[in-house]
This record gives structure tokens, C-alpha cells and sequence, in this order.
């Protein structure tokens, strides 16, 4: 399997629930940041699919560096309205970076990617194991 680093919440408090619920989940929201992971193994492949709607593919980077698979984001939006003597400015910034270890068994100039309805698929292919292993036993004297 892909390990990956994951962040436990401190709660000091022994009030159960009470301080899990989010007041303002557009602000506190957990998914927000971090998106959803699916893991996947069969045969061939090991398959990442990453919850990513709303963001564009363009704004999606995907890098690995030595045995390590970096999937990230960063997006940033303004507007600005000038009207009847007011003037209104918003601007958010989102991002988020999620990192996983890549196996040994893994042909890393063969990793491809493809984006489809809010989904982002990492398909990680197996290297073919060598097929004409030879197994014997051997006697000692």
C-alpha cells in the first residue's frame, strides 16, 4: 500500500461531539483543505482517485521526487466592484499538498494521470515481475 502522512486533531476537552461540530464549515471545514483519497492495488497498478471538484486541471500539479509522489494545488481568486460611491474587494486563497511514499515496484517513468468529473486518477504501474523465476530446492550434504 501507499502510506501517507496524516495530521491527528488535539482535543483536550472530554466533552465528546461538542467541539467536533463545526460552527462556520465553510471556514473549519476538514475536507476543504485536504481532499478525499481512494486507494487502489490490483495486479498491475496502484491507483490513486483524489476528490478535487471545483478546481481546474490546470491548477493541479503532480511532481515526484525521489520515492516520494507530490499531488498539490494552489488557487487564487479576486474581484472588485466599483459602484454608486463604494468600492468592494474579495479575494480567497486555497490549497492544499498531499504527499505518498512510492513502492519499490513501481515504474515511475510510467506513471500517467487523467482528470474527469471532479476526480483526479494517478495510475502507478507495477514493474513486471521477472517471469521465468526459477524455484528448486536444494539439498545439503
Amino acid at each position: 500500500m501507499l502510506p501517507t502522512i496524516t495530521k491527528r486533531a488535539f482535543r483536550p476537552f472530554s466533552m465528546p461531539n461538542f467541539f467536533d461540530d463545526d460552527f462556520f464549515p465553510v471556514l473549519t471545514s476538514r475536507t476543504s483543505s485536504m481532499p478525499s483519497v481512494n486507494i487502489r492495488e490490483d495486479d498491475k497498478f496502484y491507483t490513486l482517485e483524489l476528490a478535487v471538484p471545483g478546481i481546474d486541471k490546470k491548477d493541479l500539479k503532480i511532481d515526484i521526487n525521489e520515492d516520494v509522489l507530490t499531488i498539490s494545488s494552489e488557487t487564487k481568486n479576486e474581484s472588485e466592484e466599483n459602484r454608486d460611491g463604494y468600492k468592494r474587494k474579495e479575494f480567497s486563497f486555497t490549497s492544499f499538498c498531499r504527499s505518498f511514499y512510492i513502492p519499490e515496484n513501481v515504474n515511475k517513468e510510467k506513471i500517467e494521470a487523467s482528470y474527469k468529473d471532479g476526480i483526479l486518477a494517478v495510475d502507478l504501474p507495477k514493474e513486471e515481475e521477472e517471469k521465468h523465476k526459477i524455484t528448486r530446492q536444494i539439498k545439503i550434504s
